[in-house]
């Protein structure tokens, strides 16, 4: 039998408390682009500029084909998170179905387009010759996992809903434990080159959803009745935040490749520059992501509960963790930058254009940190409308802004991306106003 879920106030928000749910995350969180990092390795130490390019490219198309569907996991654990704090237990539960069937449909769709995709997503960026030909392999290799990935995505989004972070964090490590391993054995061991990071991380995602079914047996073994499942009521809602949600990723990830593009036109050893210092920028944006995704469950727990005084100590707590995240990546950054560089590629020239950039790659915590921390609170609210409109403007004004700024060349691409994230906290603030209103002053349920 399904348990049941009282609502009531929380009063486990505490710096503590908050910690304690964000590590596992922010662990987790750290590990995925660690991936990124052994890839970047196991091509860069072979010098060869043009696979590394290639993966560059090839990430860059990739997450815009499978991130665009990033709701699964967003949309998810705001809903649940709202579930658990209104005590629905039972649709708590049978959220986790209908996004695990929702996103195995959806990745069994996109591996069917996958043909009629690729070249037309190739053909859109500045690139060609070998470079397009390793990354079309890389991408087809890597679209095996995008029917698991997708289903995964909203595991992971319950598991986080229901504040089980630690569940989350195993499965994670599953995840990225096994691609690491996968893409050097498949890379240094079988000789597979750019193919071999695709399919290694494929076995990942395939071994991943393997492992969540098995953390979320116990609510596989109570499913609730069918019709609860597939309620029209609760398919239109989940539709219709993701339907927001899917905007705002696509608009995100254009704003991504859009910066990918940019450095691209600049040629190889600049474009495989820029990937290896966005490795720095992953790492922060997913260790912070801890804090956003906690903030993420706390804000729908405490909107489920209908607790204002919740929700803004809850927004409160996490900003603090937060700032004093993005001031220790800051200080990483401005002090092992060159070293690092060093780590991941051999190529002098890659190495030389990667070290004038540095600064900017350091102010990235600092200046992208409020975007991320309203992402986080935005989407545990479910106000996807809020999110739709505010990534639109941002990647509208941050294509404005890196055209305005070409002539400085590398400077002003990441300049332009600085401004891309004050943009969208901007657009995010202003509608923070009527995201209050929700939950007006006496409103604190019990």
């Amino acid at each position: 039998m399904v348990s049941a879920i009282h609502p009531n106030r929380d009063s486990s928000i505490t710096r503590r408390a908050i910690f304690a749910q964000a590590w596992p995350i922010m662990l987790a969180q750290a590990t995925i682009p660690l991936v990124g990092v052994v890839d970047t390795a196991v091509i860069g130490r072979t010098g060869d500029a043009t696979a590394l390019a290639a993966v560059a490219l090839g990430v860059a198309i990739v997450n815009f084909l499978v991130w665009a569907f990033g709701f699964l996991r967003m949309g998810i654990t705001g809903l649940v998170a709202q579930a658990r704090g209104s005590g629905k237990a039972v649709e708590a539960n049978a959220l986790l179905a209908r996004g695990v069937l929702l996103g195995g449909m959806l990745g069994i769709g996109l591996f069917a387009l996958q043909w009629l995709i690729v070249p037309a997503a190739l053909a859109l960026m500045a690139s060609g010759g070998a470079l397009d030909r390793e990354a079309a392999g890389f991408i087809h290799a890597r679209l095996w996992g995008a029917p698991a990935l997708l289903a995964f995505y909203s595991i992971n989004g319950w598991l986080l809903g229901m504040r089980r972070t630690r569940h989350a964090l195993a499965l994670q490590l599953v995840m990225n434990g096994v691609n690491m391993v996968s893409n050097i054995a498949l890379v240094w061991g079988l000789g597979m080159g750019v193919r071999g990071i695709g399919f290694g991380t494929a076995i990942a995602e395939w071994t991943a959803l393997a492992t969540g079914l098995w953390l979320t047996r116990d609510v596989w073994r109570n499913l609730p009745h069918r019709a609860a499942i597939l309620s029209r009521p609760a398919l239109a809602r989940l539709l219709a935040v993701n339907r927001d949600l899917m905007i705002r990723t696509i608009a995100l990830l254009t704003l991504f490749t859009w910066f990918t593009n940019a450095g691209a036109r600049l040629g190889e050893a600049e474009l495989a520059a820029q990937h290896v210092l966005m490795q720095f920028v992953s790492i922060t944006a997913f260790v912070l992501d801890g804090f956003c995704f906690t903030a993420e469950e706390r804000v729908g727990s405490a909107i489920g509960a209908q607790s204002r005084a919740d929700f803004l100590r809850a927004v409160r707590l996490v900003a603090e963790w937060c700032l004093w995240a993005a001031l220790a990546f800051t200080a990483l950054i401005l002090l092992a930058g060159e070293p690092l560089v060093a780590m991941l590629t051999t190529s002098e020239a890659v190495r030389a254009a990667a070290a004038p950039l540095l600064w900017f790659v350091a102010l990235v915590p600092l200046v992208g940190l409020a975007s991320w921390l309203l992402d986080g609170v935005f989407i545990g609210a479910t106000e996807g409308r809020a999110l739709r409109n505010a990534a639109l403007f941002a990647t509208a004004a941050y294509i404005a802004t890196d055209l305005a700024l070409r002539p400085l060349g590398a400077n002003g691409v990441w300049l332009a991306l600085l401004a891309g994230y004050a943009f969208r906290a901007l657009a995010l603030g202003f509608h923070w106003p009527r995201l209050l209103a929700r939950l007006a002053p006496g409103r604190d349920g019990a």
